[in-house]
């Protein structure tokens, strides 16, 4: 059996473990204390991510017990160990801390299915906005907004003479890489947003092309990657033009251009 088709069946369940773990962010959202501390990289890290990680993983084990799982929240797990993985899970418990420490609601959580790679399945969901998106290579990708019916979402064409929407990290932009990647795009405008949500604006047609220019993790990207593969678009890398690969021995991402 293919293993998308194999492990299609299990969407209902992410979508459901997402947004049970979206409510334990939300939880913590209101406090005025969010115990804030941080990573050895300096990254913040909150009471949230870890209350999120915890309910994704406990229930991911009672999903798939035999699938392993990479989260950002657990990443000391050696290439050695890892390097055998043909199929995980690979997370980020709320994708786009600064932005809930901002409180401006543009942050996710974000949960993939990985094979030989590459992601077959993807789960991305942003508590504040109530939106979820996924996408798999056997149904394609979707959206759902608060309790509504999913819709089937593509990536938008650019044509010659229409402004390019190019989206833009509220937080993590380089503006003098960004300025020079648009001298390539001189009809353009900018669209803000936090966390892997920028992808997720490129697969449903909000935006066109989405450049990272700074430094990422897989898991900030693999769960919008599929949303976005599946919707007609794809992520490669700026330097060889390859698609995005997952559980490389340095998990760190390349500078990428997401695309339509």
């Amino acid at each position: 059996m293919n293993s998308e088709i194999k492990y299609n069946n299990l969407i209902k369940s992410l979508i459901s473990i997402s947004k049970e773990a979206g409510e334990a962010i939300l939880k913590i959202y209101d406090l005025d204390d969010l115990g804030i501390s941080h990573k050895k990289d300096n990254s913040p890290l909150t009471l949230a991510d870890k209350a999120s990680n915890e309910v994704i993983c406990s229930q991911l084990e009672k999903l798939t017990p035999d699938i392993p799982i990479l989260s950002e929240e657990g990443k000391d797990i050696s290439f050695d160990k890892r390097k055998n993985w043909d199929t995980f899970w690979l997370i980020d418990p709320l994708d786009g801390t600064k932005e809930f420490i901002k409180k401006n609601g543009e942050f996710s959580v974000n949960i993939a299915l990985i094979n030989h790679f590459k992601p077959i399945l993807g789960i991305v969901y942003a508590p504040v906005l109530d939106t979820t998106w996924y996408g798999s290579a056997s149904e394609g990708s979707f959206k759902i907004v608060e309790n509504g019916k999913p819709e089937k979402i593509n990536v938008l064409k650019c044509h010659d003479d229409e402004t390019v929407k190019v989206v833009s990290s509220r937080s993590h932009s380089n503006n003098t890489k960004l300025d020079k990647f648009l001298t390539d795009y001189p009809k353009h405008e900018l669209v803000f947003m936090g966390s892997s949500i920028k992808i997720c604006l490129v697969a449903d047609g909000s935006a066109h092309i989405y450049p990272r220019l700074g430094p990422t993790m897989e898991w900030d990207t693999a769960a919008a990657h599929a949303v976005v593969k599946f919707a007609g678009g794809n992520i490669l890398d700026m330097t060889d033009r390859n698609e995005l690969a997952y559980n490389k021995e340095n998990l760190l991402n390349p500078a990428f251009l997401v695309n339509n």
